[in-house]
């Protein structure tokens, strides 16, 4: 270029013909690029576009979201570029070395744009669900930056990766320090993954760090939960692994969720059942054929030991307490919130200062917070309500009205005496 303007017969001396070349030739370059750049972006791109949108395939339509393919076409400018440092003689190892640290750069992040596609891709599939892999995407992250910073450095440089590469192993203990939470953070991704431990959509419960939700997300670092009450927890991903937590999956998967709770009778309201009291439990639909069975049961064994049934004490006879804890069993044995194929009881346990626990341990048929709340309050509401028919009391620690109704009654005895 540069005899070819001292040729023309302009009047361009050599110094201005240097320049002008030069100038020329930048300005060829620039828009040689500005061409290829076009036809990559506005043609190659496009007919990608088209391609994509018109197949049966989804994950290509995912590339296309991530702007791979449209980060990639800026190679092309980089390429050009380099191809043409060897025409300024003068620069051409500094235009190399920025040709080169830009393709890295675009390769870099055509990488990493492809990891989230990956991720992005898999948990289209339900296996994402079990073996959540955004840990995985996130540590090889960090190994292409790092590779990335290390090759970009050793380019400056003018030096060979594997010399910066030594370099920095001798600042390991400095990068275990650095990345400790993310090295702790893979290592326990591994433990979750493998022992199935905690997936995206269970219900765990933590109290050390207030979580009681559902998991939304796990990565690198930290498990995500949302609360019942929407606020958001994020627990390191280690500390699942060091200390302990409720996970609810087992009780969602079972299509039940426990029922256990207790009645407190007051053991001074327990009694023998009187004749009376047994002709009123026989017209209870749940308890008739039990106490007619009962009845014969109890006769045939006080007579074959030949009790004298004049004293109560003797023999067997039925109880308000074995009567109410029958009716229980059948009430929920036909109850429609209730699991009939789990685990149905209903128990005693050992009598405290508030008195007989009368303890109810069955399953309700749905793991529906809201619904499971209503069936539990519907037993209690019932089960509250119908204990004095059986001649029971509920315990119940002393209110101020109870003492102001016995204050009341104490002074009114007093006067009729």
């Amino acid at each position: 270029m540069h005899d070819y303007l001292l040729e023309t017969g302009i009047g361009i001396n050599d110094f201005w013909a240097d320049y002008l070349a030069i100038g020329i030739m930048i300005l060829s370059i620039i828009l040689l690029c500005i061409i290829a750049n076009f036809i990559t972006k506005k043609v190659v791109i496009r007919f990608i576009t088209h391609i994509v949108n018109n197949n049966k395939y989804k994950w290509d339509n995912i590339l296309l979201e991530k702007k791979v393919f449209h980060k990639l076409s800026h190679v092309v400018p980089a390429v050009i570029i380099y191809y043409f440092a060897r025409s300024f003689p003068a620069y051409t190892e500094i235009i190399e070395k920025f040709a080169v640290l830009y393709i890295i750069i675009v390769a870099i992040s055509v990488i990493n744009s492809l990891l989230d596609a990956l991720n992005d891709i898999y948990l289209n599939f339900e296996i994402s669900k079990v073996r959540p892999i955004k840990g995985y995407i996130q540590v090889a992250k960090i190994v292409l930056f790092i590779i990335g910073s290390i090759i970009i450095i050793a380019n400056l440089l003018g030096e060979s990766p594997v010399i910066i590469l030594s370099g920095i192993g001798a600042l390991s203990a400095v990068l275990m320090l650095i990345f400790r939470d993310s090295i702790l953070g893979f290592v326990a991704g591994v433990q979750l993954s493998s022992n199935d431990m905690v997936r995206v959509g269970d219900w765990i419960e933590m109290p050390k760090f207030g979580a009681n939700g559902d998991v939304i997300d796990i990565s690198l670092n930290t498990v995500k939960v949302q609360n019942f009450d929407r606020t958001i927890t994020m627990i390191p991903s280690y500390a699942l692994i060091s200390d302990s937590f409720i996970n609810w999956r087992g009780m969602q998967a079972s299509g039940g969720r426990r029922l256990k709770r207790s009645l407190l009778i007051d053991t001074t309201s327990i009694s023998f059942c009187s004749d009376e009291m047994i002709e009123k439990c026989k017209s209870i639909h749940y308890l008739k054929e039990y106490i007619v069975e009962r009845e014969k049961e109890i006769e045939n064994f006080n007579s074959k030991n030949k009790f004298d049934r004049s004293n109560i004490v003797n023999g067997r006879a039925l109880t308000n307490i074995g009567v109410f804890r029958a009716y229980i069993g059948n009430y929920l044995q036909n109850h429609p919130g209730i699991n009939k194929e789990s685990t149905l009881m209903v128990r005693q346990l050992e009598p405290t200062e508030n008195g007989l626990p009368l303890e109810i341990y069955a399953f309700a048929n749905t793991t529906v917070w809201a619904q499971y709340e209503t069936i539990q309050s519907d037993i209690f509401d019932h089960l509250f309500a119908v204990a004095p028919e059986f001649g029971l009391r509920i315990f119940q620690n002393p209110s101020g009205n109870d003492l102001k109704s016995g204050l009341l009654s104490g002074g009114n005895s007093n006067t009729l005496k």
